[in-house]
């Protein structure tokens, strides 16, 4: 639980590393609220959009409010995930690339980080690279 929120207690932290199970148990988190407040705002407000800007972020105002709580955050655990593996935060604009850029980041993503410390800090799982400090 502790990493899954790591990403909140670093709000707009870009700087530093993020181990892989930190960027995704913060997105599976991201993404259960949201499935979860568009199915309470489709309840209250109706059912969202098929087209334009509202189906984007659920076409409702709580998920538009958790969209924009979020959006820092998840910007931040993105850049810190690609500078586990070694690249520059601005890797994070192939998200405006439809599917190859997404498909490139989510690779990345999934990718072990650079064992050792690197340009961005030192390795998050610890100076031996199984999760144990010391």
């Amino acid at each position: 639980m502790d990493l899954m929120f790591a990403p909140l207690r670093k709000y707009a932290d870009f700087t530093g590393r993020a181990r892989r199970s930190e960027f995704w148990l913060f997105y599976l988190f991201y993404f259960i609220v949201a499935c979860v407040l568009g199915v309470i705002g489709n309840m209250v407000f109706g059912p969202a959009p098929t087209s334009g800007a509202g189906m984007y972020y659920g076409g409702n105002p709580l998920s538009a409010i958790w969209f924009l709580a979020m959006l820092l955050p998840i910007l931040a655990a993105g850049a810190r995930r690609l500078h586990d593996t070694d690249r520059s935060a601005w890797w994070l604009l192939l998200w405006l690339v439809p599917i190859i850029g997404w498909i490139v980041l989510i690779v990345f993503y999934v990718m072990d980080g650079t064992p050792g410390d690197n340009k961005y800090g030192p390795n998050p799982k610890g100076a031996t690279g199984d999760g144990l400090v010391g």
